[in-house]
């Protein structure tokens, strides 16, 4: 098998059990709520905590991966996750699994984004749409079998059993990774540890606070006081990064146009998506009454609509370019979100299966060019600069947006005066978040027209992209 085709297929074993194991926990999210008595809003501190994990560790990533080398990183990277799953499935209370779940987040943080630097550095520019692509379409089972096997075994057997669906295929992994991943050791200079610990307390303090600010483990008073400080910690970092040479975290990237549209506009696309895992479950199990099989049948439909995308991804950029395709896509993928809020009980299946199947395929669609587009303008040597900070604020928005779509939930129930299992409360839910993926619209246009035309395949190295002129009218 040709190189393009082999390392994102052994990456993708790595995505493949991050994303089955989330999924496959949002499907259960009610019934681990019940098992450890705590309210099911409150279990999304075990999605955030997760998330943060992955913020606060990703940036030390390439670094790892340069110092010690690609594959003992993307190695162990992987048993420290499989060591975490081994900690959520003994959980005995929200503290303990919120623990366990940061454990896994560790070891993600180092094997996706580790995963990622190895294709970057090893693939060439123009093959790397389709490189991302052979990555993201196995990787893509994960989120369609999840839900499925989420809900069949919380229906049939107990949660906590999903956490140990990860052995057998992290060991896999493992195996193939020892054989195949290149070993990618650079010359690195010493990791700036002050810059490491003023941004990933930062980070942690405000994503903690933001979290449990509904009541959930601590105080709100304490909550509004750990967010804040952390605020002041990230801008104490900015102010650090700025009289370092080589920072941790390079925010001078934010400098390149298409770098900085792509990843701060990508963000608030992502914040609206990422509430979907956690409102979607609640509102088919809470709200309608469907069991975590039936509604694991119903959501893994956005992953098959997301799978098909990426086959034809490709295409589609070569013929409209970038910009085009990321500022409509983005309109229609917030609409379809917003429109979700609109199921009822009544609702016929096929017709909520098509709408999640097709919200599947422009969401994918985002996904796949912002993931592109963001390189475009980034030296190599800065690629891995470039993918921690990248894969960091993926990561902050996707939090972000499990702790919206939270706030959303439970601010549509103070306004409506329901529980939180009434449809109103999702309705509106839904079309909050769904406004701000749509925000993201505002961003998107500010790319250049030909932006990413080399990666898009509409011009070679080098050359402009050039759109046809209209034929002259006679007489004219």
């Amino acid at each position: 098998m040709k190189r393009e085709r082999l390392l994102p297929l052994i990456v993708a074993t790595a995505l493949f059990i991050e994303n089955m194991d989330s999924t496959a926990i949002a499907t259960s999210l009610p019934a681990m709520a019940a098992d450890l008595g705590v309210e099911p809003v409150a279990l999304k501190l075990a999605l955030t905590s997760y998330l943060l994990a992955l913020a606060v560790f990703i940036p030390i990533s390439s670094w790892v991966a340069d110092r010690f080398g690609a594959r003992p990183t993307f190695m162990t990277a992987i048993g420290v996750f499989l060591l975490g799953s081994l900690g959520c499935a003994a959980a005995q209370s929200l503290e303990s699994l919120v623990a366990a779940r940061f454990a896994q987040g560790i070891g993600g943080a180092m094997m996706v984004p580790v995963g990622r630097l190895v294709l970057l550095r090893s693939v060439p520019k123009a093959e790397l749409v389709r490189a991302l692509s052979w990555l993201t379409i196995p990787a893509l089972l994960g989120p369609m079998l999840g839900p499925v096997l989420g809900g069949l075994i919380t229906t049939y057997s107990h949660w906590r059993y999903i956490f140990l669906i990860n052995l057998p295929i992290g060991l896999l992994g493992i195996v193939l990774a020892w054989r195949h991943v290149p070993l990618l050791r650079e010359t690195v200079g010493p990791l700036d540890w002050r810059g490491f610990a003023l941004s990933g307390t930062g980070l942690a303090a405000t994503i903690f606070g933001l979290a449990t600010l509904g009541r959930h483990l601590v105080s709100p008073a304490l909550s509004v006081a750990v967010a804040a400080a952390g605020v002041a910690i990230l801008v104490l970092y900015a102010m650090h990064a700025r009289r370092r040479t080589h920072p941790l975290i390079d925010l001078t990237l934010f400098g390149l146009p298409t770098f900085r549209i792509a990843v701060l506009g990508g963000a608030l696309f992502r914040i609206g998506i990422g509430a979907i895992p956690f409102l979607l479950p609640l509102m088919l199990q809470l709200g309608f009454g469907f069991d975590p099989l039936q509604s694991g049948l119903i959501t893994f439909t956005s992953a098959a609509g997301a799978m098909f995308m990426k086959t034809i991804a490709t295409r589609i950029l070569r013929r409209f370019g970038f910009r085009p395709v990321l500022v409509a896509n983005a309109v229609l993928a917030s609409l379809l979100l917003c429109s979700y809020g609109l199921f009822g009980p009544d609702t016929p299946i096929a017709l909520m299966i098509g709408v999640l199947l097709i919200g599947g395929c422009f969401r994918s669609l985002q996904f796949t060019s912002l993931n592109a587009i963001t390189y475009a303008e980034v030296e190599p040597a800065r690629m891995g600069q470039a993918s921690g900070l990248a894969a960091m604020v993926q990561q902050v928005a996707l939090a972000l947006g499990v702790t919206a779509g939270g706030y959303a939930l439970s601010a549509a129930g103070a306004l409506t005066g329901q529980p939180l299992g009434a449809l109103d409360n999702y309705a509106l839910a839904f079309v909050a978040i769904g406004l701000v993926s749509a925000s993201s619209v505002w961003m998107m246009r500010g790319l250049a027209p030909d932006a990413g035309a080399e990666m898009a395949g509409r011009a070679r190295p080098g050359e402009e992209v050039t759109e046809p002129k209209p034929e002259a009218r006679p007489g004219s």
